[in-house]
């Protein structure tokens, strides 16, 4: 394994639309269960669904019901180079999750399945309900560096002395004052460069 100069310790990473490709997951349940066609990633450009998509409110709750209790009947898959990266430095290194999901077992038991050659004593998940909550959590945890998506999530943890690496996205776009990564191996650079 390579050395990483980077305290592993101290980074922490958000799950959904940095280690789990819940857009993906949740444009095909509309199209499959809903007969919604048309939709692409590019068209999401707002976090808050509701605010971007033609789709009543009442399906994508529906839909993000799904994604959350049930990762692995919506056949949920990992953003590209995530298992890879995560797998390497989580054979010698705890591996800190911090998610706005309101319940933590479907999407823990989630990663397990998919970092299996990562001992499960390293995967550390916490959900918290709430995007503001993550502060609080990844300073009580000793996190100073967090892999997040969420632009106000960011500017948030920046408030609170939190370096964010915003993992992009179509719906994050525009001018932030955070590292932006477009991939996973950019990640790993992060990490090796320390």
């Amino acid at each position: 394994m390579k050395h990483f100069r980077l305290p592993v310790q101290e980074m922490g990473f958000d799950i959904d639309g940095v280690v789990a490709d819940t857009m993906e997951a949740f444009l095909r349940i509309a199209e499959n269960e809903y007969g919604i066609q048309g939709l692409k990633k590019e068209h999401i450009t707002s976090y808050w669904l509701e605010e971007c998509l033609p789709i009543p409110e009442k399906v994508v709750e529906a839909i993000i019901e799904k994604i959350l209790h049930d990762p692995f009947g919506i056949s949920l898959k990992p953003i590209p180079g995530a298992v890879e990266t995560l797998t390497e430095i989580g054979q010698g290194n705890r591996l800190t999750f911090v998610t706005a999901r309101p319940i933590g077992e479907p999407i823990t038991e989630w990663l397990r399945f998919q970092l299996d050659k990562v001992p499960e004593s390293n995967i550390d998940v916490h959900a918290t309900s709430l995007h503001a909550a993550k502060g609080k959590v990844l300073q009580r945890l000793g996190i100073t560096c967090f892999v997040e998506d969420h632009l106000e999530t960011c500017q948030g943890l920046a408030a609170q002395g939190i370096k964010s690496v915003l993992f992009d996205q179509p719906w994050n776009q525009g001018r932030a004052p955070f590292v932006r990564v477009r991939s996973w191996d950019e990640i790993r650079k992060i990490i090796e460069a320390g």
